[in-house]
């Protein structure tokens, strides 16, 4: 299953944009992101009525950019912020992996499902 994804924030870097009211707002952090983050245009989380936020494994992509990746599986988090993880080329990256886990708080719970668990939580979101 491939999903599509607008970057919000590069892997390395500290400089974030946010999609807030149609439209791109600059944003700094003060630490590098560990992973490509950004979300799923049109599909809602429940747990903050926002799109569904999304990390893409694998190389830096550009801000503002648009891409599609296959969807790898979830991060759950225990707030039930969750966020689908996807790669552009369907291989497995445990280096990242690893540094998105250890990138959240311990309190967060933050551990990685499978594409079962990410495909069944979807599937609930669609039927909400």
């Amino acid at each position: 299953m491939k999903l599509a994804v607008v970057v919000e924030w590069s892997r390395g870097s500290r400089e974030r944009w946010e999609w807030k009211g149609g439209r791109f707002v600059r944003k700094i952090e003060d630490q590098p992101a560990p992973v490509n983050y950004g979300f799923t245009p049109g599909l809602v989380n429940p747990a903050d009525g926002e799109e569904v936020d999304v990390v893409v494994l694998g190389p830096p992509l550009q801000p503002k950019s648009r891409t599609k990746g296959r969807l790898q599986g979830m991060l759950w988090l225990a707030d039930g912020d969750h966020k689908l993880v996807l790669t552009p080329d369907g291989r497995r990256h445990p280096e990242d992996e690893a540094a998105l886990l250890d990138w959240f708080e311990p309190a967060r719970g933050a551990r990685l499902e499978g594409e079962d668990e990410a495909r069944a939580w979807l599937a609930r979101l669609s039927s909400i």
